[in-house]
């Protein structure tokens, strides 16, 4: 006789997981390797997810971290920019050496280089509210002079922060932070700085806005919430942060059903489950099938926000056709 398995109800929510700008990434990536063949170079992991690059590595792609790392021989072969942002000396440096680049800059973290060179050219001091050491806050720094951005982590940062000229400030931030973490930051920094101007358009992407409010809406009474992600993807380990705040008796950022910690979870009947913005949902797929084998599973959607974005691949990649076959290693089968 079969043993009756515990019931579960799982809280999926919708929206999870891949973002507009890094489904056009990957998608860059995808589409070179069949225009051009293999190898197809990527500077530094075009997001942050391990599966996601082991996959694009099986088809031909090469990750490096600097553009010396490519061979003179492969010289016209394309070499992509993450999605997180790269420093303007990063396509110079390209130019200079004479190699085939395609951007793959998520347009919304362009958008927050040029709010931070509208600060500039209008006069003021720009402060970037993000994490020291993330690509996407390097990528940021880098497009203006040295001297010309000074970086806040904290509010004890907004509150040790002396500048020259207190009327000539303005602000943008990293897409992936926490909403309330920023906030409080950007409060801290208009009470010192009443002049401090805000850039033109919301810094933080409408993805990690939309899967903090969806994670916020669940985490409540949830025995435990698990986020999809990679340790070092930023708007992953800010859902953890908002599952614990909200509720949540326990809270783990996990990168494969693999890493559950089977022995630790105890007895559980409400889990509740999302992915970050870099996580593939392949990887959602299998950690729900997980907790199929040991539970009687009801899936629960909670959607909360119904996005709509799609950011088209640069030009010289469109006559290339996209298939489900072909993006199959992230989403799954169709």
């Amino acid at each position: 006789m079969t043993e009756k398995k515990p019931p579960l109800t799982i809280r999926l929510c919708q929206p999870r997981g891949f973002c507009a700008g890094v489904d056009r990434a990957i998608q860059i990536v995808v589409l070179a390797l069949k225009k051009y063949g293999a190898p197809v170079y990527v500077r530094h992991e075009i997001v942050h997810n391990r599966y996601v690059v082991e996959g694009l590595q099986s088809l031909g792609a090469v990750f490096i971290e600097e553009l010396s790392e490519i061979p003179p021989e492969h010289r016209r072969s394309p070499v992509v920019f993450s999605a997180h942002g790269v420093p303007k000396s990063v396509p110079a440096d390209a130019e200079a050496r004479n190699l085939f680049y395609l951007d793959a800059t998520c347009p919304l973290v362009s958008k927050v280089h040029k709010q931070a060179m509208r600060h500039q050219r209008l006069g003021r001091h720009v402060l970037l509210i993000g994490h020291a050491g993330h690509p996407e806050v390097i990528g940021t720094m880098g497009q203006l002079p040295e001297g010309a951005v000074t970086l806040i982590e904290t509010e004890a940062d907004a509150a040790r922060f002396v500048p020259a000229d207190p009327a000539a400030l303005g602000f943008v931030t990293q897409t992936t932070l926490s909403v309330e973490d920023t906030a409080g930051i950007i409060r801290a920094l208009e009470q010192r700085f009443p002049e401090l101007h805000a850039p033109a358009a919301e810094s933080i992407c409408y993805a990690t806005t939309n899967r903090q409010e969806a994670v916020k809406e669940t985490a409540a009474g949830a025995d435990l919430f698990l986020v999809v992600g990679a340790p070092n993807s930023s708007n992953s380990r800010r859902l953890v942060e908002v599952a614990e705040r909200a509720g949540a008796a326990m809270s783990l950022l996990v990168q494969r059903a693999s890493e559950i910690p089977w022995d630790e979870i105890g007895e559980i009947s409400t889990l509740g489950l999302s992915a970050g913005a870099s996580a593939p949902e392949i990887i959602v797929d299998e950690i729900i099938d997980a907790f199929r084998q040991r539970f009687d599973v009801t899936i629960d959607l909670a959607i909360t926000a119904t996005e709509t974005e799609d950011f088209p691949v640069m030009r010289v990649l469109r006559d290339v056709e996209l298939t489900a076959a072909d993006m199959a290693f992230v989403n799954g089968a169709a």
